[in-house]
């Protein structure tokens, strides 16, 4: 009767212990997954800020704003 609790108290150990496990697991997985995705925004991102750039010296250059040889 005394063994009864240390083993049912281990067997909830043992359940709490794998499920942290797989959680882990699945953490490690969205991290591999979402790391590409990051990269890849932040390259549109790069693009986006290259794009505003050369828009924002046409209109200044247009609207001689800027010297033309800005």
């Amino acid at each position: 009767m005394a063994d009864e609790p240390d083993n049912i108290f281990l067997s909830i150990l043992r359940k709490i212990d794998q499920r942290t496990e797989r959680m882990a697991e699945d953490l490690h997985d969205l991290k591999v997954r979402v790391t590409p995705v990051d990269e890849g925004r932040a390259g549109v991102n790069r693009r986006l800020d290259r794009l505003e750039h050369r828009v924002v010296e046409r209109i200044e250059k247009r609207l001689e704003l800027s010297d033309a040889t800005h």
